[in-house]
């Protein structure tokens, strides 16, 4: 069983930023593919960014050159580095992680974590 717990969320003005983190236990951590999703109210919840186990990293493209996904396996933690924050970023953001196939779909990660709350004021 692993479960992503999530922190660093809050509120922000836009133009701002935040570090979401997610550790996740799991012996074989450095294996695992993890993502990061949000969904806004009354919204999908949408495919913000994923790192492969080797470090791979996809974004979608409302957060290209504003978001960093990184981990560090040492520490079996994914961080989401938030730069330049627009009140449309305003979402609960979920970790996800291991499953196999598309990295940009959230049924295909078996794992979630309970979500924290970034909301960005404008």
């Amino acid at each position: 069983q692993v479960q992503p717990v999530e922190s660093g969320g809050g509120l922000v003005q836009a133009g701002g930023s935040l570090r979401l983190s997610c550790a996740a236990s799991g012996r074989t951590f450095s294996s695992y593919r993890m993502g990061w999703f949000r969904q806004a109210p009354g919204k999908e919840r949408e495919f913000v960014a994923a790192i492969s186990w080797s470090g791979m990293q996809y974004y979608a493209d409302s957060v290209k050159g504003r978001f960093t996904i990184s981990r560090d396996n040492a520490k079996n933690t994914v961080y989401l580095q938030m730069n330049s924050l627009k009140p449309e970023d305003t979402a609960v953001y979920y970790c996800a992680t291991k499953g196999r196939g598309s990295v940009f779909l959230g049924e295909e990660y078996e794992y979630w974590g309970q979500g924290t709350q970034v909301t960005v004021s404008s």
